[in-house]
């Protein structure tokens, strides 16, 4: 398919990936704003679902300072929000994680936890776990390496990580970057223990289809990420569009065998997200 009209017609809801779809870390891609004001003005919901390690409201912002403003949607769920809510109610993994955490990330990611009963610790050797919400400022978001020490002190002092982001990398203007994901990724390489929340996980989509208010049967999951958005749609049981706009630089020829030699199929293959 070349454009989102057609499934526009076929689905009440959308749950829309955010990095990668809408946008590419700096500004929409072309034809978004469009294509969610023409949704909006066909009575459809949009619900943003992101990896991203930090509250809604955070993003929000974010959306609203690129012209993705609150017209155009209706709320949006985030890895980060799941995790605050774990480390809030401290259910299933989180119930037996102590309340001294070493936080693994940048200061804008400081609003899953700051709000709650936890005290930061100054380094690994001082906390019960490790919060990672990926790179930070300082050693960047290219050289994976440059976090070896970092992962090596928590794995030394047995800390378990929780991860506010499933994703490996992201594509920010035009530059691949690594994310939190990547980094659980070396660390349980390496024998540690790793809690995520997030895509693909199947157990975030509920109370994004609860934001939406539309039925799994007639909800569409939008996606640039076979690993992530694919998969979780198929584990959430909703059907999925792949959009060739972020990570998989991919003609659109070569796709279905992409996604097929993962075992993943989604309802469509399209360009970007555009009407």
């Amino acid at each position: 398919m070349s454009g989102f009209r057609a499934l526009a017609e076929t689905y009440d809801g959308f749950i829309v990936d955010l990095w990668g779809v809408v946008h590419d870390g700096c500004t929409p891609y072309p034809g978004v704003l469009d294509c969610l004001k023409r949704l909006k003005a066909a009575d459809k919901r949009v619900v943003f679902l992101s990896n991203a390690p930090r509250r809604p409201s955070g993003i929000l912002k974010f959306l609203a300072s690129i012209g993705v403003t609150p017209d155009l949607h209706d709320g949006v769920m985030s890895s980060g929000e799941a995790v605050y809510l774990g480390l809030r109610d401290r259910t299933e993994e989180f119930a037996n994680l102590g309340r001294r955490l070493y936080h693994l990330g940048p200061p804008r990611d400081r609003d899953v936890f700051e709000s709650l009963a936890y005290a930061e610790a100054a380094g690994p050797e001082d906390a019960d776990f490790v919060l990672n919400t990926g790179p930070d400022d300082k050693l960047g978001p290219h050289n994976a390496e440059l976090y070896r020490p970092a992962l090596e002190a928590c794995l030394k002092a047995r800390l378990p990580m929780v991860c506010a982001n499933p994703d490996l990398e992201v594509i920010k203007g035009g530059n691949r970057i690594i994310c939190a994901g990547y980094l659980a990724q070396l660390y349980e390489a390496d024998g540690g223990r790793v809690i995520q929340r997030g895509k693909p996980d199947a157990a975030i989509y509920q109370p994004t289809l609860t934001m939406l208010g539309t039925s799994a049967a007639r909800t569409l999951a939008i996606g640039d990420s076979l690993r992530t958005d694919i998969a979780g749609a198929k584990a959430a049981g909703i059907d999925s569009c792949w959009v060739l706009s972020g990570i998989h630089a991919l003609h659109p020829e070569a796709a279905p065998a992409e996604a097929a030699a993962l075992g993943l199929a989604p309802a469509t293959i399209l360009p970007g997200f555009a009407w």
